[in-house]
């Protein structure tokens, strides 16, 4: 896995993804440079011009939304703000997990850096710190449509900036925002004009839980392309399917990517070799095993393209209405989620597909009639022992419920605020169950890798490569080799762990 920074400076340096991983995840500081508080300094004195100007301007002088026809006098303006933030924070159901506020407060704070947005330096000082003291208020899970930024969610970060509301403190404690502010030495904002606005109208949280899921999908495809390989070995499949040659045939390049490792990690298998002889009857393998390149790898490259999208929108300005260089204030539509909930979406597809085909290779590993000698779900003593039998019940399970999360969110629209947002995204809905998808696939290749390492055992006295070899030995340091019945959910969770660990990936690397 790769080593994560321990501060990500936000101003002159675009941010990249693994930044965004690493202040969601692992706790990493924020700063902020100097260019991006003369880019703050700058906008907030267009702001401040308009703010005293007689013409009225959207979100300095009026009202918001299907609202912004009445104006605002200069006295009531602070009410505007933080009666805009406590009327928003409007969200409902389970706290969002930590990761994704860090990486929505953190994708907001750039945002406000980049001199469009309008607010003080003291706001984006106020926010920094509370990244930084580990305070992240509590998100309820629903309440964004992903359309005019992720206003609910986004309200509540800025309900906290305020002293308001509830916030997780970095003890892990559920408290008072207000109480831990003080304790932490931190100053509650009161709102200037535009800030509402600025704090909450962005795409800040599907593109943290875009930015998440891309790390963490990455690893999983190429813990699938081992798992597929250490399968392919254990039913005596063939390697030769997976050739360069055969491959640029094709040219897409995550088939090319996904081939070469499982060819790499084949290389020197005695099980193998030992039916590569005149003898072996065997045509060809089914398609879960001769196909794994072209599913895996097509999966690939859809995540190729969802960093590319993800990198576009890490160097947006994504507000509404925006401060020009000029000094203008406009509004616009660029908060709009569509270009992340397509992808969002998108990548959901080939999380149910990867997984559905694991779970086809674990089947044929337990079914006596195609294992190819393997005793029938791998039980130590069939019709006693059921072996792996329900584990591959809880992999179909999932399967099922992947299938039905892939149905894609950013097709549906449902219209708000009196039809002034006629259109939204979903694009939030397509993010939270893009990652549930994640931790089902996860599971799934789990139960592949357990029930491969256990059939390479039952190949004995026949080694595997070294590198599946490598992978088998590592899940024997968590889990035991074959054997009479045992209890298999912890055996699934400490594979679950060895994977998201990255140490099945680090294992790879050093055999």
């Amino acid at each position: 896995m790769p080593n994560e920074p321990n501060e990500v400076v936000i101003g002159s340096a675009p941010l990249t993804r693994d930044g965004v991983v690493a202040v969601a995840r692992g706790g990493a500081r924020v700063a902020v440079d100097a260019v991006a508080r003369k880019n703050v300094a700058t906008a907030r004195a267009h702001v401040d011009a308009l703010a005293d100007a007689t013409t009225p301007s959207y979100g300095v002088s009026t009202g918001f939304g299907a609202l912004a026809v009445r104006s605002i006098p200069p006295e009531r303006r602070a009410d505007l703000q933080r009666s805009l933030i406590r009327s928003h924070a409007a969200g409902a159901g389970p706290a969002v997990e930590t990761e994704v506020v860090r990486a929505l407060m953190l994708l907001r704070l750039r945002t406000l850096t980049t001199g469009h947005t309008g607010v003080r330096t003291s706001t984006v000082d106020t926010l920094a710190a509370l990244i930084n003291a580990g305070i992240t208020p509590v998100v309820p899970e629903h309440g964004s449509l992903g359309c005019s930024g992720d206003l609910a969610p986004l309200s509540a970060v800025a309900l906290a900036l305020m002293g308001e509301g509830e916030v997780v403190a970095a003890d892990g404690a559920v408290r008072p925002a207000a109480d831990a502010l003080r304790d932490a030495g931190i100053t509650p904002v009161t709102l200037a004009e535009k800030e509402g606005l600025a704090l909450t109208n962005g795409t800040d949280g599907m593109l943290g839980m875009l930015a998440l899921a891309t790390r963490d999908l990455a690893g999983l495809l190429d813990v699938a392309d081992l798992t597929a390989a250490m399968s392919v070995e254990a039913q005596l499949g063939t390697d030769r399917v997976f050739a360069d040659d055969l491959q640029a045939l094709r040219p897409h390049p995550g088939q090319a990517v996904s081939a070469r490792r499982m060819r790499e990690a084949l290389a020197g298998s005695e099980i193998v070799a030992s039916h590569r002889g005149p003898d072996c009857t065997r045509v060809q393998d089914a398609y879960s095993l001769r196909c794994a390149p072209q599913v895996h790898g097509a999966a690939r490259d859809t995540l190729a393209h969802a960093e590319a999208v993800a990198d576009r929108e890490l160097a947006s300005a994504v507000d509404n209405p925006v401060v020009l260089a000029d000094g203008r204030v406009e509004s616009n539509g660029n908060f709009h989620g569509a270009p992340l909930g397509y992808v969002l979406d998108f990548l959901a597809i080939p999380v149910a597909d990867v997984a559905s085909i694991a779970e086809r290779r674990t089947d044929r590993m337990l079914d006596v009639a195609r294992s190819h000698g393997l005793p029938a779900f791998l039980a130590d003593d069939p019709g006693v022992d059921s072996g792996h039998m329900i584990a591959q019940y809880t992999q179909a399970g999932i399967v099922s419920e992947l299938k039905r999360l892939a149905t894609p969110s950013s097709v549906d629209s449902i219209p708000s605020s009196a039809m002034q947002e006629d259109h939204v995204s979903m694009a939030w809905s397509a993010a939270r169950k893009l990652r549930r998808g994640v931790d089902g696939l996860r599971t799934v290749l789990a139960v592949e890798l357990l029930t491969a390492a256990r059939a390479l055992d039952l190949r004995a006295p026949l080694r595997p490569a070294p590198v599946t070899g490598a992978v088998r030995d590592l899940v024997r340091t968590r889990v035991g080799g074959p054997g009479p019945d045992r209890h298999l959910a912890p055996e699934i969770a400490a594979a679950e762990e060895l994977i998201a660990s990255g140490a099945v990936q680090s294992c790879v690397e050093e055999a």
